[in-house]
């Protein structure tokens, strides 16, 4: 099989050739810059600058020969663009090392922070100490406003609104090049970062607390609020869906809905506010795009499972094995069949960064094995490789994938 065949055939339930791989094909698979500098040395490879392509997370662009070594078979469409050094600048990363940002950036040095701007306004910062952006800046803070005509402008001055590649503003005839050049150039399943969040969007304008209140008490507002964002976010997948459709196999769209202990809101909310909005949205998707829609939603979410499926999610990201109900063998008896699990390939909260190398590879072949069986799985350690991960505990991982292959 190929890459792409076998990242399809797992999307089917259809037993791979062997486990397909993901590292780095989107913004919740990747591996922070300093543990990626790191990484190359230990592997032995040439030095080049890190191009952090996440600057809020701080995650590295994977450069093809790390992709080439773990047996990755997955790769994210923003790599088709701003590959010339022109769209890159120097940036000092929390150790002082050298790295390269996007350059359209808006980031300064005030006193010992960096802050990020938006259209002048300060809306993130990194404290000094600090390994990422934390937001700073809510436009609906005080309030959802009664006309969401403006909706748009209040959505560019967030934090997590600023581009990552291919960056802002791309015309789709120059987004349909770069996926189609993207697509002749490997056999790599190829994934299309969308988004569509929509409990996160409320939460980014309002702040999580207020969001959250503002459901529970006020939900009619909460609604239209919601409403104009899935107005917004088909508009988009209108646009651009019929002419990347082609070239993709997953349309990944974004909503943590969980937290450690269960999800944020009950399954009842979830049913009767969210699901409907989300079943538009991916049900178009799919009609658009010919595509597997894949959710990325942190957090021990097993009792909005079922909803989420009949809204007609293909696949879920991460799977947080170490939050609540989230037991690999539970999730694959009961949802095996009707889900693919993307991810829960090794817990980061406690063996991968804290582990032995022996025992990140018992722990990721217990996984395999539990995950595995009749397809309905792509190996994906549980979200992005934090900076303090030793190398030799990556390489365990990925090389313990491949001797369950073998």
């Amino acid at each position: 099989m190929t890459s792409r065949d076998r990242v399809r055939s797992a999307l089917a339930h259809a037993q791979p050739d062997r486990v397909p791989v993901d590292f780095g094909a989107h913004r919740s698979s990747g591996i922070m810059a300093l543990a990626y500098r790191r990484l190359r040395r230990h592997l032995g490879l040439p030095e080049r600058p890190v191009r952090v392509y996440d600057l809020i997370q701080q995650l590295a662009i994977i450069d093809d020969d790390v992709l080439d070594r773990f047996g990755v078979d997955t790769v994210e469409l923003g790599r088709g663009f701003c590959r010339e050094d022109r769209f890159w600048k120097p940036w000092p990363l929390p150790d002082g090392s050298d790295a390269l940002i996007p350059a359209w950036h808006d980031v300064l040095k005030e006193g010992d922070d960096w802050v990020l701007y938006a259209a002048g306004r300060p809306v993130g910062v990194q404290k000094a100490g600090s390994l990422y952006f934390e937001q700073t800046y809510w436009p609906y803070l005080d309030g959802v406003p009664d006309d969401l005509a403006a909706l748009p402008e209040a959505m560019a001055s967030v934090m997590w609104a600023q581009a990552t590649p291919p960056g802002p503003d791309v015309p789709v005839a120059a987004l349909v090049e770069g996926a189609r050049a993207l697509r002749a150039a490997t056999d790599r399943a190829l994934l299309f970062i969308f988004g569509g969040n929509l409990l996160e969007w409320g939460q980014f304008l309002c702040r999580n607390d207020v969001f959250l209140m503002l459901l529970a008490g006020e939900p009619a507002r909460a609604c239209r609020l919601l409403d104009r964002l899935v107005e917004l976010h088909l508009a988009r997948l209108e646009q651009v869906l019929p002419v990347v459709g082609p070239h993709v196999d997953v349309v990944l769209f974004g909503d943590d809905l969980g937290m450690q202990n269960g999800p944020q809101m009950s399954p009842r909310m979830y049913r009767e506010i969210f699901k409907p909005r989300h079943a538009r949205m991916w049900r178009r998707a799919k009609a658009l795009a010919g595509a597997k829609v894949k959710l990325h939603c942190c957090g021990g979410v097993r009792p909005l499972l079922d909803d989420l499926i009949d809204a007609g999610l293909d696949a879920i990201n991460p799977v947080q094995i170490s939050c609540a109900g989230m037991d690999a063998a539970g999730l694959k008896r009961d949802f095996g069949s009707r889900l693919c699990f993307w991810g829960g390939g090794c817990d980061t909260q406690r063996v991968l960064p804290r582990g032995t190398p022996e025992e990140v590879r018992r722990h990721v072949l217990e996984q395999c094995r539990i995950l595995a069986p009749g397809g309905g799985f792509v190996f994906q350690q549980v979200h992005n490789i934090m900076a303090n991960v030793p190398p030799e505990n990556l390489v365990a991982m990925f090389d313990a994938v491949a001797e369950f292959n073998r």
